[in-house]
């Protein structure tokens, strides 16, 4: 089978399409595609960074060094809660809030042209395949490739 036809390259390359595009642009904001995602993922009233890794797919490694980076640069500030100090919210400052409404420009000005050319219909039946796609990872990761290991190590 040619990579073309298979699935995950389809994904991987439109995403990696996707990724470039996005690091171009959000690179004259002095920020990059996953520094947006972060902006973008940050609550009115705060949001846990235990949140943020699992919502963004982040190892909770990297998630630390963009937030240290991000309070760095005063996009962000953190506090603790009063009743258990071990949890700690994220806020946006105001050049915070700045820095995600260009990155949410960036989303709105791509999803709106996606939209336009391919139209409402088709992104719905993407959506449900996408979504068929997911819910077959999350019910049958595990045991995918289990056959083929299995007769593999024969």
């Amino acid at each position: 089978m040619k990579a073309e036809k298979t699935v995950d390259f389809q994904i991987k390359s439109s995403w990696y399409a996707i990724s470039r595009m996005y690091n171009t642009y959000s690179a004259q904001f002095d920020m990059t595609m996953a520094i947006g995602y972060v902006l973008l993922h940050i609550d009115k009233e705060g949001t846990s960074a235990t949140k943020i890794a699992p919502a963004l797919g982040l190892e909770s490694r990297s998630l630390t060094r963009m937030l240290k980076t991000l309070e760095d640069k005063k996009w962000i500030r953190r506090e603790a809660n009063y009743a258990d100090k071990r949890v700690v919210k994220i806020f946006l400052t105001d050049l915070g809030k700045q820095k995600r409404d260009q990155a949410k420009q960036g989303v709105l000005v791509f999803n709106d042209l996606i939209y336009q050319r391919i139209g409402e219909e088709k992104l719905a039946d993407f959506f449900e395949v996408i979504g068929s796609i997911n819910k077959i990872l999350d019910e049958e990761s595990d045991t995918i490739f289990e056959s083929v290991s299995n007769k593999l190590k024969q």
